[in-house]
């Protein structure tokens, strides 16, 4: 009879145990990274001996959660997929909509453009030159807004990254502690600590791309897929931020040992932040910088090549920032670099690293392509329109960073302030003398060195013979001469002539100021052919072609951004449903089984109860 009992004990218990582990599963179902759970049971070993083996009973091995790890590490890469993709879209989204609000540059400066046609059109007119004035006020203040803009954008990816990796260390060190308590518990740990640790590395996941080892202790080894620990057993190992070595303001992420881990680390939030930093903000930066320099020296080069309203060179009427140079803070030297813009036409949008050997200084992009420097006689090195002047004494492995145009669309300014100012006039004009015989011609001249101290100088240029020319000075003296042939291109005092015709023998002409300057907008139509003229990118685009592939490359990118979240969302849903499927509760599987154990303890409460009797009968005939 208490074989009979024990079986039925034992039932019983075992139906109670999987009730109570359907009722925790019913319970759960809406419980985020809860782990479906079931009920291990075998069969309990009778012992040996006898003609007959009887049954023992049922023993409950183990209450065991539903998991896959290779859907559950499937889940968490999916995780870190969709969240470096949601990250990313919104910064572009972020970009796009900075853009549209900070005023349309392209509207700017068409109407900047417009302003010398008008000023042209309309000599003498004051208010044509004020207007263009105010064109261009308002065009430096879209270009201001739209730098400030970024670089406040800028800093709130520094506080992003900042927090980001504060929540990384804290999820880690959350991790850690749950592999303590799992690796105490020993070899049947508690179901829900494993469901809470997975739920941390499915977070971790999402702030940061990770891979995950399990340990024959129990414990889970966490790494980012560049290598780097982040949980070891029990102990956690932080990230940290700090400064950039070169610029203060930009934060970079540091491992354990102090090393600059930024450009290794990818997926989630952290990842998104970075490449986005790296690869879209600053190179539109730059290249909105870019256009800032090459509009402010082409139309201060074009200016001072024509004559203002008072006779005068025309000066500038922009100004723009010097290419920032930073020095490492790991520079133990005294050397000094002071950088300059040559030729606009040259600038890239790239930023540099100018290094010190010991020996010599090279160049290379901040993301390593070696650049040609061309060392000048004065000891100054020149590069992509860029020329470095270097002081002090450097050490070797010294280094500074040059950015040629980062903070130029910030630091725009109209220095203009007089509409007098503005050089519509061309500086130089050609005189010929009544006694020519000749059929040659000079139509206009051309200023090619606006720095030549004599360049508004009077000059004759004559032809002694058919085939000779010489240019003197008002004294007398001879500044050029040579042989001449139809066509020739003739150069003196920063200006340069291209007769048409052909001068006879003792043909000359005047090449002086311009003394029609009033009248005379010439140099006004050459400012307002900058529009069109290519002046950034070797000479290939101008301001507004450069501009309108700045906007089209965002939209790009902001186009790009939007379908790879659709895709990664998809794939995330995908890798959640097939983990649900092996992890997830069925109420309707629940509920069926809720009546099967419930019968199962009923039955086995029968086979107790029938015990009882059975024991209660045979006492009854032993006492009868």
């Amino acid at each position: 009879m208490s074989s009979l009992l024990n079986i039925g004990a034992s039932g019983l218990n075992a139906a109670q145990v999987a009730l109570s582990t359907v009722g925790n599963n019913i319970s759960n179902v809406n419980t985020p990274g809860y782990s479906r759970q079931s009920v291990l049971q075998t069969e309990n070993i009778s012992p040996s001996g006898g003609n007959v083996t009887i049954g023992s009973g049922v023993n409950v091995q183990a209450v065991q959660r539903a998991y896959s790890d290779f859907l559950t590490n499937a889940l968490w890469n999916s995780n870190s997929g969709v969240q470096r993709a949601t990250t990313y879209n919104n910064l572009t989204t972020t970009l796009n909509s900075t853009l549209s609000a900070s005023g349309n540059l392209q509207s700017a400066l068409d109407s900047f453009y417009g302003g010398f046609s008008t000023v042209a059109n309309t000599p003498g007119v004051a208010s044509s030159r004020q207007s263009l004035l105010g064109s261009a006020g308002s065009m430096v203040a879209v270009f201001n807004t739209l730098g400030q803009q970024l670089q406040a954008q800028q800093g709130q990816v520094n506080s992003q990254i900042s927090s980001t990796v504060n929540s990384i260390n804290s999820v880690s060190a959350s991790i850690a502690d749950l592999n303590a308590k799992i690796r105490e518990a020993g070899k049947n740990p508690p179901n829900d600590l494993l469901d809470q640790r997975d739920s941390m590395v499915q977070t971790l996941s999402g702030y940061l791309g990770v891979s995950a080892n399990a340990q024959p202790d129990g414990t889970l080894s966490i790494y980012t897929t560049s290598g780097q620990a982040l949980v070891s057993g029990d102990k956690s190992y932080a990230l940290s931020t700090g400064n950039n070595a070169y610029d203060s303001s930009r934060t970079e992420v540091l491992d354990t040992t102090g090393t600059v881990v930024s450009s290794k680390l990818s997926g989630g939030t952290l990842g998104a932040l970075l490449d986005y930093r790296s690869n879209v903000l600053d190179n539109v930066q730059n290249q909105l910088g870019q256009a800032a320099v090459g509009l402010a020296s082409s139309v201060n080069q074009q200016q001072s090549m024509g004559l203002d309203l008072n006779g005068k060179q025309g000066g500038p009427m922009f100004s723009v920032p010097s290419p920032a140079v930073l020095a490492s803070s790991a520079n133990k030297g005294s050397g000094g670099v002071t950088a300059s813009i040559t030729d606009a036409t040259q600038l890239t949008a790239s930023d540099y690293v100018l290094s010190y050997n010991g020996a010599s200084w090279s160049l290379q992009t901040t993301s390593g392509q070696n650049v040609a420097m061309t060392a000048n006689a004065n000891g100054t090195y020149s590069a992509d329109g860029m020329t470095f002047s270097l002081s002090g004494t450097a050490q070797a492995g010294d280094s500074f960073q040059i950015q040629p145009t980062r903070q130029a669309a910030t630091g725009l300014a109209l220095t203009m302030t007089d509409p007098r100012g503005i050089a519509a006039a061309a500086a130089l004009t050609s005189t010929a003398a009544a006694a020519n015989t000749g059929t040659g011609s000079i139509g206009s001249v051309t200023v090619q060195d606006p720095t030549n101290a004599a360049l508004l100088n009077n000059a004759k240029l004559s032809f002694p013979t058919a085939g000779t020319y010489q240019v003197t000075d008002s004294t007398g003296a001879v500044l050029s001469s040579g042989a001449y042939a139809p066509g020739q291109t003739i150069s003196a005092n920063g200006w340069s002539v291209t007769p048409s015709g052909t001068p006879a023998a003792n043909d000359s002409f005047t090449i002086g100021i311009n003394s029609n300057g009033l009248n005379d907008t010439s140099n006004a139509l050459s400012l307002a052919g900058l529009a069109n003229k290519g002046v950034v990118n070797g000479g290939s685009q101008s301001i507004i072609a450069a501009y309108g592939t700045l906007t089209t490359a965002i939209g790009t990118v902001g186009s790009q951004a939007q379908t790879n979240l659709t895709t990664q969302t998809a794939l995330y849903n995908q890798a959640m449903s097939a983990q649900q499927s092996v992890a997830g509760v069925n109420l309707d599987e629940e509920a069926a089984s809720l009546v099967r154990f419930q019968q199962a303890y009923q039955a086995s409460a029968q086979v107790i109860s029938t015990s009882q009797t059975i024991f209660s009968s045979l006492l009854s005939a032993l006492n009868g």
